[in-house]
């Protein structure tokens, strides 16, 4: 009985810490990065690890319609009711990253917003969004990385094991733009910025781009610093 009660109870602290963590991120600049990164997105759309839907607002008219997969069935509720007031059609469904409950080529367009912190097995969860991408697909990412200044890097390894223990498997030390590129995608737009979500609260290195299905034409790489970037990415 000790681990049901014990799981719930790092559920509910997860839930609540992403609820409050976002909408801190999204009061001091996460927004206007989200919305700026979804403007280019059209067609068929599958979202990984949809939380409570915070993307949902912010899809253009270009969107045909959107599946949105989260297993948490709490956030999961909270991304349905955020689906009912959306301005496209979003199916909420259950299922996990590394075993996406799409057809092969399905999708034009895969979105990850903040979840490829949280997944356990990376180069699975690339594997399939590669999958369910048609030939000429793209992936479209926002997601907190690694930082780039040693210092802060050593710190971030040190304590993402009790961080992730209470934080639903998030990873303050991930190279995600690495892994990206591992999986064979191809990088066509990168933006790196630090976001600090709160006053209380580090700097915290961030990325956002779009990246070519493997197997597609690759052209160099248009790394930029984001609009209104108070400097260089940490």
């Amino acid at each position: 009985m000790r681990a049901p009660v014990l799981e719930r109870w790092r559920g509910a602290v997860f839930r609540a810490g992403l609820l409050r963590v976002g909408a801190a991120a999204d009061a001091h600049g996460a927004v206007s990065r989200r919305e700026e990164l979804l403007g280019q997105v059209a067609g068929d759309v599958l979202e990984v690890g949809a939380g409570a839907g915070a993307t949902f607002a912010h899809y253009p008219e270009t969107v045909r319609a959107v599946t949105a997969v989260e297993p948490d069935p709490v956030l999961r509720a909270m991304a349905c009711d955020a689906a009912e007031r959306a301005a496209v059609p979003i199916a909420v469904v259950d299922g996990l990253a590394e075993r996406l409950p799409l057809p092969d080529a399905s999708v034009d367009w895969v979105v990850c917003s903040l979840v490829l912190c949280t997944v356990p097995d990376v180069p699975a969860a690339l594997a399939e969004i590669a999958r369910v991408l048609r030939p000429d697909g793209r992936l479209a990412f926002f997601e907190h990385v690694r930082s780039r200044t040693p210092v802060q890097a050593r710190f971030e390894r040190v304590v993402t094991p009790v961080w992730s223990w209470f934080a639903g498997g998030c990873h303050l030390d991930r190279d995600t733009v690495g892994a990206i590129e591992q999986a064979g995608f191809s990088l066509a737009d990168l933006q790196r910025w630090t976001l600090v979500p709160g006053p209380l609260l580090p700097p915290i290195a961030h990325v956002s781009g779009v990246a070519r299905r493997p197997g597609a034409p690759i052209s160099p790489v248009r790394e930029r610093p984001a609009p209104g970037s108070a400097g260089p990415s940490s």
